[in-house]
């Protein structure tokens, strides 16, 4: 099995907030991410795949062709966008990193060509902080 990883960027916008609390929950809680104008990030995420390489062309999956699928399904979508409020598969969801990356991962998997699996998604918020998922 090899593996190839591609990154991208993005920038987004999201508060952490769970409507069912007050307010000082909240804020107890998530702290300075639970302010109620938002707050933004330069996110890079790095998708891991993986395969057998075809004989004729080398490779399982043509780096250009996931760049375009990473694009459309993920980065066209939130982008420059408030997680919370413009990102149609984190509606209903705490937009944490952690929830993020596992409805990433959901909008990605079904939407890979044929020979190439999803292996895992590694999500940055900040120079500090990042998380990784490799499925259910």
């Amino acid at each position: 099995m090899v593996y190839l990883t591609r990154r991208e960027r993005f920038s987004a916008s999201h508060r952490l907030h769970n409507p069912a609390w007050t307010e000082e929950e909240n804020f107890e809680m998530f702290g300075k991410c639970a302010n109620e104008f938002y707050h933004g990030h330069n996110f890079q995420i790095f998708v891991t795949v993986k395969g057998k390489p075809d004989k004729t062309t080398g490779f399982f999956v043509n780096a250009h062709i996931l760049s375009k699928i990473i694009k459309k399904e993920i980065i066209d979508k939130v982008d420059h966008k408030n997680i919370n409020k413009q990102v149609d598969f984190m509606q209903g969801i705490i937009p944490s990193c952690e929830n993020f990356v596992m409805q990433i991962w959901k909008q990605l998997e079904p939407n890979l060509p044929i020979g190439c699996f999803l292996h895992s998604i590694k999500l940055v918020e900040t120079e500090n902080i990042y998380v990784e998922y490799f499925g259910e």
